[in-house]
């Protein structure tokens, strides 16, 4: 354990621009996880709905679509779209990046990443919002029904901002894999924040002090913890929100994993 805390291992820290080095790969990871997270839960929302769908054939085909994104490995899925992604849709994601994103996430292979991390999270994320929505008592569709409402409008103000809540804890542990999960595409030589880290422990370019590969590694785990940390705040305070606003507390749902029902406060 004296190995962890002798200062001569950590002085690469505070030399030269080392840890800089280290937090602009961080940027990257934290970037990528953001786009990802966005279009994750827009398409995740929209197969949920559609796998709930009244109509067979949609719900069976958003059902394969699922089941065979969320149970592939996503370091096999980031690895197949960065070979077999035609050069054509490269260059358009280049043309069409945004200037204000970093040079590294302006690259064709970016795109491979970002899709392969929207396709798989997205598939894990409906099974969660399905989960979420269909766990909701049956009375609730059949009261908005009796008062004449359509499909949209009973999923639109009645099912959905109730599932949604329900939602919370599991989405939220979803979104924080994904950020972990950005670290696998320094597979397909994106400079992210491992990749720097690999780097950095290879070479005492940065003011000449070597960087010992544990150290490095531990304080790019403290970045992540620090960042899911918050994640999981944000989680908790939507939930304590929530139970003010509707004088509810929340209660697990069996069978169901990190989903929550409201309980009426007595």
């Amino acid at each position: 354990m004296t190995y962890l805390f002798r200062p001569d291992n950590w002085e690469w820290l505070i030399t030269g621009r080392n840890a800089r080095f280290i937090f602009e790969g961080f940027l990257v990871n934290l970037q990528l996880a953001l786009i990802a997270m966005v279009f994750s839960l827009i398409f995740g929302l929209g197969l949920a709905l559609l796998r709930i769908s009244p109509w067979g054939p949609v719900r069976f085909a958003t059902g394969l679509w699922i089941d065979l994104w969320r149970n592939l490995p996503l370091i096999l899925v980031i690895l197949y779209f960065a070979i077999a992604m035609p050069e054509s849709w490269r260059d358009a994601y280049q043309t069409a990046a945004p200037g204000f994103l970093p040079d590294v996430l302006q690259r064709g292979r970016v795109f491979a990443a970002l899709l392969a991390l929207v396709l798989y999270n997205s598939a894990v994320l409906a099974e969660i919002m399905r989960a979420g929505i269909q766990s909701l008592d049956r009375g609730q569709g059949e009261a908005a029904t009796a008062l004449g409402l359509t499909y949209v409008q009973r999923m639109r103000l009645v099912i959905l901002p109730q599932g949604l809540r329900r939602m919370v804890p599991a989405t939220i542990s979803q979104l924080i894999t994904l950020n972990k999960d950005t670290t696998l595409v320094s597979i397909i030589g994106i400079q992210e924040v491992m990749r720097q880290g690999r780097i950095l422990t290879g070479n005492n370019f940065f003011g000449g002090v070597q960087a010992p590969l544990l150290h490095v590694l531990l304080f790019i785990g403290a970045l992540f913890i620090v960042t899911n940390l918050l994640l999981s705040r944000l989680s908790r305070r939507l939930e304590i929100a929530e139970q003010l606003r509707t004088g509810t507390t929340l209660e697990p749902i069996s069978g169901l994993e990190d989903q929550v029902r409201p309980v009426q406060a007595r």
